[in-house]
């Protein structure tokens, strides 16, 4: 019989946490054996906990600083540490991702090789990749079309959601996928798909006019909320990949020259079922920054998104991989 330590009594899988967080305006430190962040108020200092053995990631916006001692907590209990601009961009610095928000994984000489080497073994073979990247597009497919079908945000605000017009979106994405012999080609496919989302979410709640703008000045609530929104599976990304212990460097599609790409391939499973239609359902409602973080951190609890992350990309890995 397989014997357990104390220690590994207390272990949460990251697919099972409960917390992603992000900070601004405030320290975050080791008191008195715990990890907390503090907040200061006219003369007071406020000390608040952060559960690090229930905790996925944590974002660390405009106004933060941490130290030495909360890092090297953290990293014992897993959790991976970003820094970012408010509301989750731009960018300030980079590590494992290049891309809006910086991911320090935490170091460990005893994370999985399994996955890694199933994934190395196709990586290097073109057609593999491409059949990797075209996987990870199916299972976006049903990933979105199961949520939007059963989206709870949806029918609580009213919203009826074309599913005929879903279907054929997604139907002929799935064709389109199943076509393409380049990754660029299914890029263009991706591309074309999330434009007519947008039009079909656009349709039900009144938003009007919408053009697809990053950043930069004038950018509106919905454009705003999708960035944000964005970078929380962004983390979720770098999560899933910690956990298998696949570097970031090894996309199917996205970045290829640059090191972060792995994680925009496992974001894209979740980000049209969850992120999308959030951001334009708490434009319509006009919520905060706050209530719309908020909104998607349960959703994502709600849908287990990051447990759909860990299973495709161990899916993938053990049908293209060779066995050891």
């Amino acid at each position: 019989m397989e014997q357990f330590s104390p220690s590994d009594m207390k272990t949460i899988l990251h697919s099972k946490r409960a917390n992603m967080y992000y900070l601004e305006y405030c320290r975050v430190l080791v008191k008195d054996g715990r990890v907390e962040y503090v907040t200061d108020e006219g003369k007071q200092s406020l000390y608040w906990n952060i559960p690090i053995a229930n905790t996925t990631c944590l974002l660390l916006g405009n106004g933060t600083s941490i130290t030495q001692a909360a890092v090297r907590e953290l990293a014992k209990s897993g959790v991976l540490i970003g820094f970012c601009g408010g509301g989750g961009a731009p960018l300030f610095s980079t590590n494992e991702v290049d891309f809006d928000v910086s991911f320090f994984s935490p170091q460990s000489e005893y994370r999985p090789v399994e996955y890694l080497q199933s994934w190395v073994s196709f990586w290097f073979d073109e057609g593999k990749r491409l059949e990797a990247a075209k996987q990870i597009q199916a299972l976006r497919i049903e990933y979105t079309r199961q949520q939007w079908t059963n989206n709870s945000a949806l029918k609580d605000a009213g919203i009826v959601i074309s599913v005929a017009d879903l279907n054929k979106a997604l139907d002929s994405f799935e064709q389109a996928v199943a076509k393409v012999s380049h990754t660029q080609e299914l890029m263009l496919a991706e591309a074309r798909l999330t434009k007519t989302l947008y039009k079909i979410i656009c349709a039900v709640t009144g938003y009007n006019d919408f053009k697809r703008v990053k950043q930069g000045a004038g950018v509106d609530f919905a454009n705003r909320f999708l960035d944000h929104g964005n970078y929380l599976a962004y983390g979720l990304g770098a999560t899933a990949t910690w956990v298998l212990g696949l570097p970031h460097g090894l996309s199917v599609l996205h970045g290829k020259t640059r090191r972060g790409g792995l994680v925009f391939d496992a974001a894209d499973l979740i980000k049209d079922g969850i992120i999308l239609p959030q951001a334009f359902i708490s434009a319509m409602n006009g919520d905060s920054e706050q209530e719309f973080r908020q909104a998607c951190i349960t959703n994502i609890r709600r849908c287990e998104a990051l447990d759909y992350m860990i299973d495709s990309l161990k899916q993938i890995s053990e049908t293209l991989g060779e066995k050891k």
